[in-house]
Parts: structure tokens; C-alpha cells; sequence
């Protein structure tokens, strides 16, 4: 069990909203919408869908690791024993690596293809590594820190507005023309969408006032699931299902029709803005790969971080094509599904179990005497 996390390395519980809804707003932001086209037109009731049932794991993680305030790894330890436990929180560890670099490699595609198309993919890679460290070197406070610049993004949100004025209310007609099947099929492609709730796993006992912030972790998630609802009702009612099918950043397509008296090129603006939210993105699973292996392995962040750094560095560069970011980013949006939907109630449940015999054992000992 690790020891209380001192004072002045702690931060205050509201901040898990911001550390929870800033990772919920990477760069799939930017074409999420065809995540979601099994479901036709109801594809806002899948992500309704999704993020509902996500309420249900936050829940489990506080009641996992709440009361007194602990982290993952010290459940592996007490469930499965020092060594497997150790072993399957290194295997977290590989879960967070492909997450920040998700996270980046999506956010650099970005870059290339709608500002800086003849950039070499290393020199974006060396910049964001170089800001991820200095960020994650900091401390967890600071990259919370970071986190916090979340707020000064929420006003981009506005622009939605144009679109709208363009779209068609008839296009979200008819609703419910879909059956079962295809809107959790939707559902399944959309979980990479509400990455972000799997470092409370780690960082949860950095967080003051015990069970208080719960209530802020989920209004997290209840602000992602309406910002997603919102922007993918809006994309319905701005291009037909047959346009949709062939446009791959439908975003980014409606930003671009945006134009001002002193600014012909709003989507640059919306893409530059959005590294304010990249950064602590990257960086909140990064820390959570030091910290486990802090934890587990004793070797200090200030050694590990590089190493980390140098193979997210390598990983982005090893994706080049188009077809091997869209693999990668199947394969990880399929990690995600069994990491929330299996890892998380799996533990929680043998938790509980052991839990109620650890009890059991309690009362019996004390009988006997």
C-alpha cells in the first residue's frame, strides 16, 4: 500500500473535471462523426448511449479505490498478489502508451493535412516530445495545470452556430429508424471518443476531499456526452448520409465554410486552439506510464520519462500511412471497449469479492475470541 500522498502534491477534487473533459477532447474531435455511421442518422442516440453507460464505471472506480484513497496498483497487489498484480499494472502501462499516442499521432495528422501538408513528421513529433516534457517533468500538479486550459476552449464551441444556420431538420428524420444492433455497433466505434476516464485509475489519490469530487468526474463526462450529442446532431443536419459516408473530416469541412471580415481562415485558428488541449491529453497518460512505473519498477520519473518519450517518439514515426493510423486507431478504440467494459466491472468484481471474505474473516476472529 503506498503511502498518503503529501499536501503540496495534491490538488484540489474539482480539478478531475477538467482532467477528465480535456482528455475527452482530442483531436477525434475532428472526424468522430464517422465513428458513428452504423446507426445512419440516430447516431447522437448512440453516443447518448455510450456515455450513459460510462457513468456506471466512474462509479466503479470510486467504489474500487475510495475510502481510503488508493490507486490501481495497490488493487492488483491486494487481489492478485505482489508479483502477478505488478505484472498486470505494466500491462497498463502499455494501455497508456497506445493512448497518448493515439492521442498525438491523430493530432499531427491533422496538422499535416490542413496547414503544413510538406512537413516532415519528425519535426512535429520533436516539438510536441519536447513540451510533453517539459510539462510531465513538472509534477503532476503541473500538468493539471495544464488541463485547466480547457476553459479558454469552451468559447470555440460557438462557431457551431453557422453551420446550424445551413442545416436541414429533416435530415435527423426519421428517428429510430435503426434497430438495436446497429446503434450499439455505433456505440462500439464511438468509445475512443471518451478516452479520458482511465487515469482516475491512477492519479485518483492525488485528488483532495476523498469522495467529494466524484460528482465532478461525472459531470465530466455528462459535459463530453452533450458536446458530442450536440456536434454530431449538427453534422446530421449539415450533410446527407450519402455525403457523410465519403467526407472523413466532417469538422473540420464545416469550420472551413466559416469566414470573417478579418479572418478568411477560421479553421486554423480552431486547429491551433486545439493544441491547448493536445498537450495535457498526452501528457496525462504519460505521467501515468512514470507513475506505475515508479510504483512498481522504483525507478524514478526523472529516468523513466525519456525512455517513454523516446518511444512515443519512434511509434509516431513507425505511422505513416493513412491505413495504418485508421488500423491503429481500430485496434486501440477495441482495447478501450475492454478495458471499460470487462477490465474495470472484471476487477471491480473480484474486488468486492475478496472484500466481503476479508470481512467474513474479521467477524470469525473476533467470534473466537
Amino acid at each position: 500500500m503506498q503511502q498518503r500522498i503529501k499536501e503540496n502534491y495534491a490538488i484540489s477534487g474539482y480539478f478531475v473535471f477538467f482532467l477528465i473533459a480535456v482528455t475527452q477532447a482530442a483531436a477525434t474531435l475532428f472526424n468522430f462523426q464517422s465513428l458513428a455511421l452504423h446507426a445512419g442518422q440516430d447516431a447522437w442516440i448512440s453516443i447518448i448511449l455510450i456515455g450513459v453507460s460510462l457513468h456506471l464505471i466512474i462509479w466503479m472506480i470510486y467504489k474500487m479505490l475510495g475510502n481510503p484513497a488508493k490507486d490501481v496498483i495497490d488493487v492488483h497487489q491486494t487481489v492478485f498478489g505482489t508479483i502477478i498484480g505488478n505484472v498486470l499494472s505494466l500491462i497498463v502501462v502499455g494501455y497508456y502508451f497506445l493512448m497518448a499516442l493515439f492521442f498525438l499521432r491523430s493530432y499531427m495528422e491533422v496538422i499535416q493535412v490542413w496547414v503544413f501538408p510538406s512537413l516532415r513528421t519528425w519535426v512535429i513529433a520533436g516539438l510536441f516530445i519536447c513540451i510533453i516534457y517539459y510539462v510531465v517533468s513538472g509534477g503532476f500538479r503541473v500538468v493539471a495545470g495544464f488541463s485547466f486550459f480547457y476553459l479558454t476552449l469552451i468559447p470555440m464551441f460557438f462557431w457551431f452556430y453557422f453551420p446550424t444556420r445551413q442545416g436541414d431538420l429533416g435530415l435527423l428524420l426519421p428517428i429510430f429508424n435503426h434497430s438495436l444492433i446497429d446503434v450499439i455497433k455505433s456505440s462500439k466505434s464511438s468509445c475512443i471518443i471518451f478516452f479520458g476516464i482511465e487515469p482516475l485509475l491512477i492519479y485518483l489519490p492525488f485528488l483532495k476531499a476523498g469522495q467529494k469530487h466524484e460528482k465532478w468526474a461525472h459531470f465530466a463526462l455528462m459535459f463530453s456526452t452533450f458536446k458530442y450529442t450536440a456536434i454530431m446532431i449538427v453534422t446530421l443536419m449539415y450533410f446527407s448520409q450519402g455525403l457523410l459516408k465519403h467526407t472523413f473530416w466532417p469538422t473540420m469541412a464545416m469550420t472551413q465554410n466559416i469566414e470573417f471580415s478579418f479572418i478568411a481562415r477560421f479553421e486554423y485558428v480552431f486547429i491551433f486552439m486545439w493544441q491547448l488541449t493536445i498537450i495535457p491529453t498526452v501528457c496525462i497518460p504519460i505521467w501515468c506510464c512514470t507513475r506505475i512505473m515508479k510504483r512498481v519498477c522504483s525507478i524514478k520519473p526523472g529516468l523513466s520519462l525519456p525512455f517513454v518519450l523516446a518511444a512515443l517518439l519512434i511509434a509516431a514515426l513507425t505511422l505513416k500511412e493513412r491505413a495504418q493510423i485508421d488500423a491503429f486507431g481500430t485496434f486501440i478504440n477495441d482495447c478501450a471497449i475492454y478495458f471499460h467494459f470487462a477490465y474495470i466491472p472484471l476487477l471491480f468484481i473480484i474486488t468486492w469479492i475478496v472484500a466481503r471474505l476479508k470481512g467474513k474473516r474479521k467477524i470469525t476472529k473476533i467470534d473466537e475470541t
